[in-house]
């Protein structure tokens, strides 16, 4: 052995293979790699086993609505500080932190454009933002967005992908978008009109209890986890073993707590169908 450790006899120098950065992901599902360019061109679902990626705000609208046709509402609304919030990094610095990092002023996107031909108002929130939390701006602009939809009679369509629920940086104030979303949705529905509820992973907490959970046809994608606290929170609380499965899609879709399980790629003709049989079955105003 000491023979090969001598410099001197060393006949072959192996080099390591430059393979750059970043092309390759493993899902978390079944743990196999991914090629990034095929998993983008499969809407970032996993090739292998199904599992549907967290994608951006701004790529879920992309890929949901006509190309071109978006018109975002209320771009440059942005959040105070109104506790003057001080922690590991105050308020401020969050949202500085996060605007930086995603290219959003907060957590959710908002406006108009068409689905298959079809204008509709479109809600998108974003996990990477503080966790897709709801504070001040975020539920501002979905109000105005409902409002909008109301006054132009148009169908609404939110879809979720929250973790964070109230944003506690803003204390009773973000708490207060629970109820004023909920109220401008119940102005939409009893002007008669639709509303469709998307649920995507993650869809917790106050997210959960308020807006996204009021739809008039509440879908999910598949494995989306969706509640108010997390598993583990739960069992911890509890002293129990949860089931299987618990607080996913497929769980919730047996208990009923949602309407349907829908496929990235099939959801645009799936939401699309539901809006057709909805204005095809409106009540005369």
């Amino acid at each position: 052995m000491a023979l090969f450790a001598n410099k001197k006899y060393t006949l072959v120098t192996v080099k390591k293979r430059d393979i750059p950065a970043g092309l390759w992901t493993k899902c978390p599902d079944c743990e196999a790699p991914a090629y990034k360019k095929e998993l983008e061109s499969n809407l970032h679902v996993c090739p292998k086993c199904g599992y549907h990626f967290s994608i951006s705000a701004r790529r879920r609208i992309d890929v949901f609505l006509d190309e071109g046709t978006f018109r975002e509402m209320d771009a440059g609304m942005v959040s105070l500080d109104p506790l003057g919030f001080k922690g590991p990094k105050t308020y401020k610095e969050k949202l500085e932190g996060d605007q930086k990092t995603t290219g959003l002023k907060d957590a959710v996107i908002t406006g108009t454009g068409t689905l298959k031909g079809k204008p509709v108002a479109l809600a998108v929130t974003d996990s990477q933002f503080i966790m897709g939390s709801m504070g001040s701006v975020v539920g501002e602009r979905i109000t105005r967005l409902v409002e909008h939809a109301t006054k132009n009679r148009l169908p609404v369509v939110i879809i979720s992908g929250s973790g964070g629920g109230a944003r506690m940086y803003e204390g009773v104030y973000s708490l207060m978008q629970m109820a004023k979303t909920c109220a401008a949705l119940a102005r939409h529905n009893k002007a008669g009109l639709l509303y469709v509820s998307f649920l995507t992973n993650p869809t917790m907490a106050g997210i959960m209890a308020s807006f996204a959970g009021i739809g008039d046809v509440i879908i999910a994608e598949p494995k989306a986890l969706i509640g108010f606290t997390g598993p583990r929170v739960i069992e911890q609380t509890i002293r129990q073993k949860l089931p299987q499965g618990f607080q996913r899609s497929e769980f919730l879709l047996a208990h009923g707590l949602i309407d349907m399980i829908v496929r990235r790629k099939e959801s645009r003709d799936v939401v699309s169908q539901i809006i057709e049989y909805a204005q095809a079955n409106r009540p005369p105003r």
